[in-house]
């Protein structure tokens, strides 16, 4: 996907990018490369790659939901920045945070967000059951890209959703994940919309689904790590 590629299929989004946004994804790209020699943040390396898979990809949220309309947004599981970096960079008047467990991710993003220059974005070192655990009910919008089968994935969300909040995992193929209906019953949550199209040039599956949140989440989640691990929803 070379710039005027990517720059075409942003249009099919209702996605048009300023010269410094486009400066700034490349000087994010920079980091990531940088970075990656010395840590492990992700496999995909080529530019052309990294500006489909990892910079398209996250702005295909778009799909499901109008960023331009939204306050707040979580990303859990965030890893290298995927989505929530990114769409900051895209969508700079939300204020977003970002959750990872390893603190050498957390050091990588705040590098980032410092050359940068960004605004209105934290970044927390924590699990994310334990975030939840204490802060809830607290984000418009909660995404993850790649973090968690369904059912697990929404036992870590849901708990910090606002009510009539969503909550928007971006997912590759789930035909052979086990159901999440029993999750979504007990954490009180619809499913709005399921979005399955193909990533342009190499068409990959790509699923989106956009969970609404219909009640305050009970008390008993999300639980701790060794019973979600051991027996999830």
């Amino acid at each position: 996907m070379n710039l005027n590629r990517f720059e075409e299929e942003l249009k099919k989004l209702n996605i048009e990018l300023t010269n410094e946004q486009y400066k700034n994804l490349e000087m994010y790209y920079e980091m990531l490369i940088e970075y990656n020699e010395v840590m492990n943040l992700t496999g995909i390396t080529e530019k052309e790659e990294v500006y489909l898979k990892h910079f398209y990809d996250s702005l295909t949220i778009v799909k499901a939901i109008d960023l331009n309309k939204i306050e707040t947004l979580c990303d859990i599981g965030t890893g290298a920045g995927f989505p929530g970096l990114v769409l900051k960079i895209v969508f700079p008047k939300i204020k977003i945070t970002l959750i990872d467990s390893l603190n050498k991710r957390i050091k990588f993003l705040n590098d980032v967000i410092e050359k940068l220059k960004l605004t209105n974005i934290e970044t927390i070192h924590h699990r994310i059951e334990e975030y939840g655990m204490i802060n809830r009910e607290m984000y418009d919008i909660v995404t993850a890209r790649a973090v968690a089968p369904l059912n697990v994935l929404l036992e870590y969300a849901i708990p910090i959703v606002k009510v009539n909040g969503y909550f928007i995992p971006l997912k590759g193929n789930i035909d052979n994940e086990i159901s999440y209906l029993n999750a979504m019953n007990k954490l009180d949550v619809v499913e709005e919309k399921l979005i399955k199209f193909l990533l342009p040039i190499e068409e990959s599956k790509r699923t989106i689904i956009k969970f609404k949140k219909v009640n305050k989440t009970s008390k008993k989640f999300p639980r701790i790590y060794k019973e979600i691990k051991n027996k999830p929803l």
